[in-house]
């Protein structure tokens, strides 16, 4: 697979999507047999995946059938909550206990690990050294917001791979500089997206939205700066994707990548979201049959856009959105390619979050 592909599946059933993703990557030529493999979810804090905050233990447990399928036995997972969190207690919480003992993959607490400096140019970053030792690392971030970096996904997520005292200095210095410079010195060879359930605002959750896909490629970098636009933002909004680029990580130019998708989206079963957010689709939303990757790319877009200072006011009407609109035309505002016959509407099987707003700014 050309390196600057991602591939994207639509659906909520990991047993389907993971196998089609790792397929299409060709990750089982990529990797060594021999090699010790470490697979990294995000576990910031003790809550289970439904939260929006955790990888989701089905996506890991496919994973890991995946590649023991392959002959791939060396594995381990790693990870380090935040500061003030136990990652014992996020391991069991999210459900990693029971698949370490299901698969026999042993959990490993990079908050006991043993540091190491690495250099990067003329700066140095503090690595957890198990993580260095790997041959391999698999990224297993989730697709949420994030409250001081607006997103977090690959990039951000190896985090995780970092003595506590070194996230210290990260919030002292400045998010986005040490975590292009720690991806620097960390090589990921694989990112599976678990964008199922991610968060609108904060890394540790408690406002879901359902999104329904994995995303899955070998340039972390360019995950995220497509990433960036299913949350409503320009890469260019990201300091720490531009940063990597430019540091050459992997490439950011987004223009050059190739987005392949597997499948359709599916018609959305009924969304279970925040109070907050229900009100922003009773009022603004006239859904009919909408898949849930375009429903959740618009509450993305709608969250954004009644953060702005004009907030959601300027609009005349309610967006139209879903299958029930194929066929139909209407004198509205429709959200996707089911809507081409109402006057105006947004082109996209789903739309990202970052094209809706800019269609409803440009447009209404």
């Amino acid at each position: 697979m050309d390196p600057s592909a991602i591939v994207v599946a639509y659906g909520n059933h990991p047993q389907e999507l993971v196998p089609l993703v790792l397929d299409a990557v060709g990750i089982a030529d990529r990797l060594d047999p021999n090699g010790t493999i470490g697979i990294k979810p995000n576990l910031v804090v003790a809550k289970s995946a439904d939260s929006g905050a955790t990888t989701d233990p089905r996506v890991v447990g496919e994973l890991i059938r995946y590649l023991q399928h392959h002959r791939f036995n060396k594995l381990v997972i790693l990870e380090s909550a935040w500061l003030g969190d136990c990652t014992k207690e996020a391991y069991r919480v999210a459900g990693y206990e029971s698949l370490s003992r299901e698969f026999g993959v042993p959990l490993i607490d990079l908050k006991e690990d043993a540091v190491r400096r690495v250099a990067v140019g003329k700066e140095t970053v503090a690595i957890c050294e198990r993580a260095l030792e790997l041959d391999h690392l698999i990224n297993v971030p989730v697709l949420k917001a994030h409250c001081q970096t607006r997103l977090t996904c690959a990039l951000k997520n190896l985090k995780g791979c970092i003595p506590d005292a070194e996230k210290r200095r990260y919030h002292t210095v400045g998010l986005h500089r040490p975590i292009a410079l720690l991806n620097k010195a960390l090589k990921t060879d694989l990112v599976l997206v678990d964008g199922l359930i991610g968060d609108l605002s904060h890394e540790e959750g408690g406002t879901p939205v359902e999104m329904n896909r994995l995303i899955a490629g070998t340039d972390p970098v360019l995950i995220d700066a497509y990433a960036a636009g299913l949350l409503g933002y320009q890469p260019s909004e990201i300091d720490y994707i531009q940063i990597a680029g430019q540091l050459g990580v992997d490439s950011d130019d987004l223009s050059s990548a190739q987005v392949l998708e597997l499948n359709q989206p599916t018609v959305a079963t009924p969304l279970v979201v925040p109070g907050r957010v229900q009100r922003l689709i009773d009022r603004w939303v006239d859904e009919n049959g909408a898949c849930s990757a375009c429903l959740g790319g618009l509450i993305h877009a709608l969250e954004r856009l009644d953060s702005q200072p004009m907030g959601l006011g300027a609009l005349e009407t309610k967006l139209a959105i879903g299958q029930g609109y194929l066929n139909r035309s209407g004198s509205g505002v429709g959200i996707g390619t089911c809507t081409a016959g109402m006057t105006r509407f947004v082109d996209g099987c789903p739309p990202t979050a970052r094209e809706i707003i800019e269609f409803l700014n440009e447009r209404c």
